[in-house]
Formats: structure tokens, C-alpha cells, sequence
């Protein structure tokens, strides 16, 4: 399959590429030049026209780009740039697209401070924090235009990231009197990045509705959220429990 993929110089992105690249034919894209064997093409994901013009050619597109901060930067990537990969995908007859986003695009305070076993089809409440609410808007433009065209989206939502190996964190997680604090909503690394594969290796006939969202996070005791979606659709199986981080 050829996929390209938007953001790929993120944190994300060598993971990503490292689990995929043995099986696709990869199209990197990023505004930072990148240092790769695979095609890469530098781009403005804001920029509609860029954008149409790097897809051509492609079956797929992951979406990894992501700006937090700055309030105009953030709707340009986040927002705007979900726009622009929807118009390429409608004008390649491209049919799958795989956006990512954080679990509090939909999951915010609301249902935090009360609820457990939380799925991803819980109505959104992304709240007012800019990260969360630019790429929520950029979620819904997807699920618009799915009810458009013939276009299937999967929403990967995530928060945390681990590395398995070194046990670093990032963002950095906070330091309390016992070390640092595991956040409960942690996947490694190299588990996200084969959320991706899956994604990818899925029939689109097999999914529910053409836009459909997915919590990546490993089995946790606490329940306080609920991967059993993307195990039962997708077939994703963490490989990393992180068990030495949540037993104390």
C-alpha cells in the first residue's frame, strides 16, 4: 500500500515509519526537513495545495501532525490542515485515512473527575483547552466529510507515551515522593506505532461507520478507561503492560 504520511518528523512519526516500513510503500511530509531513505517531501500541511499535490498516487494517509501553542499555528495544522488532507483524500478517491489526535478531544474534565470505563463514543466534551479543541474541530471536519464521501476515517487517540526500554516518558511525566507519576492513560511507544498496522491491515467493510475512534492505551486496572474497542475492531494487542508503573 502507498501511504503517506503528514507529520512524520513528530515524536510519533520514526515510530510509525519503523513499524510500517517493512510492509508500505512510505511518503513522508513534515515543515522540518527530515533525515530518511523513504520518498520525503517537504510541506505545509496548512497549505491546501501542497497537500493535494503530495498525495497523489497514494492509497492511505496518516495524519501525525500536530501543533499545541500558539493559537494560530494550532488551527492551521490542526483544523485547517484535517481540511486539506480530506479535500487531497476526495481528490485521489483516496479511502482511508487515519487521523490521531489526544484522548481529550473527546474524554475531557467532564467525564475525568466522575466516570470509569470510558469509550470513545461517549459524546465529545474536548472542553476549552486549545490543544484539545483544534484537534477536535479537525475530528468532526473528518466525520463530515465521511458522511460526504466515500471516505473512511479512524481517529487514534492517545496521551502519554513510554518508552519501554529506558522508561522515559513524554510528555514528561510529574514527579511525585514516590518518583515520577504514571498517568493512567500510558501506552509505549512501539504499541502505538502498531495501532497504525492495524489501521492499515483492516478490511474498511469490517468497520461500523466510515469514521470511527479508537482509545490506544494498554490494559490498566484502574478501568478508568476502556481499550476493548480498538482490540475487538482493530485487533490492536499491546505488547507493553507497563505492570512495574501501576502496581505500588
Amino acid at each position: 500500500m502507498n501511504v503517506l504520511i503528514l507529520g512524520a518528523n513528530g515524536m510519533l512519526g520514526p515510530h510509525v515509519v519503523k513499524a510500517l516500513e517493512s510492509a508500505h510503500n512510505l511518503r513522508l511530509t513534515d515543515i522540518n526537513d527530515l533525515d530518511t531513505t523513504h520518498e520525503y517531501i517537504k510541506i505545509d500541511v496548512s497549505n491546501l495545495e501542497q497537500v493535494v499535490e503530495v498525495a497523489k498516487g497514494m492509497d492511505a494517509i496518516i495524519n501525525l501532525s500536530v501543533l499545541r501553542h500558539d493559537r494560530k499555528l494550532a488551527f492551521d495544522v490542526s483544523a485547517r490542515g484535517c481540511y486539506n488532507m480530506m479535500r487531497a483524500a476526495v481528490e485521489h478517491n483516496i479511502s482511508r485515512i487515519v487521523n490521531t489526535g489526544p484522548h481529550f478531544t473527546i474524554t475531557g474534565r467532564t467525564y475525568e473527575a466522575y466516570d470509569h470505563l470510558i469509550g470513545p463514543d461517549v459524546p465529545p466534551h474536548p472542553g476549552t483547552y486549545l490543544y484539545a479543541h483544534t484537534k477536535s474541530l479537525g475530528q468532526e471536519i473528518c466525520r463530515v466529510f465521511t458522511e460526504n464521501y466515500g471516505i473512511h476515517v479512524m481517529s487514534l487517540l492517545f496521551y502519554m507515551f513510554m518508552d519501554a526500554e529506558t522508561h522515559r516518558f513524554y510528555p514528561e511525566a510529574p514527579v511525585t515522593e514516590t518518583g515520577k507519576d504514571f498517568t493512567p492513560y500510558t501506552v509505549s511507544w512501539r504499541d502505538a506505532a502498531l495501532s497504525f498496522s492495524c489501521a492499515l491491515d483492516i478490511d474498511l467493510e469490517d468497520l461500523p461507520s466510515k469514521c470511527e475512534a479508537f482509545f490506544v492505551f494498554p490494559d490498566l486496572p484502574h478501568q478508568k478507561f476502556t481499550n476493548e474497542k480498538i482490540k475487538r475492531i482493530l485487533g490492536w494487542k499491546p505488547q507493553d503492560r507497563l505492570e512495574q508503573f501501576w502496581r505500588k
